[in-house]
């Protein structure tokens, strides 16, 4: 699980709970130290998705702890049937797209900060 996986985790949780997921909050529920700026702009992009408070690994090994004994038919089967395979397929799209925007965020604060430092040189 990514860094900003565990921010949005955190963030639903809160959300989820009824709390504004603020950036003192989620940095206080993180298991690993993260710059500020890394749980601002992710943050900043964060969209409130109620399902996902779960690691994606968690779930993966949800779907392959199922019982062999099933037929790969019926297994596939099932797994379409509670949306499983959808639901792990959607939330890792949507952690990915989150986690291109924070970054695209981040070079647009950087190219901002590099176009005055040049500007107030010349």
């Amino acid at each position: 699980m990514t860094i900003i996986d565990e921010i949005l985790i955190s963030a639903n949780q809160l959300a989820n709970a009824g709390k504004k997921p603020t950036v003192a909050l989620v940095k206080a529920k993180l298991n690993q130290k993260v710059p500020l700026a890394t749980v601002i702009t992710t943050l900043k992009n964060w969209q409130h998705q109620p399902d996902f408070i779960s690691s994606i690994n968690n779930e993966v090994q949800q779907i392959n702890d199922i019982p062999s004994s099933k037929g790969t038919a019926a297994l596939l089967e099932s797994l379409l049937e509670d949306g499983s395979i959808k639901k792990v397929i959607q939330q890792s799209l949507e952690s990915e797209l989150t986690a291109i925007k924070s970054e695209l965020s981040e070079m647009k604060l950087l190219i901002n900060d590099l176009a005055k430092q040049l500007s107030e040189k010349e």
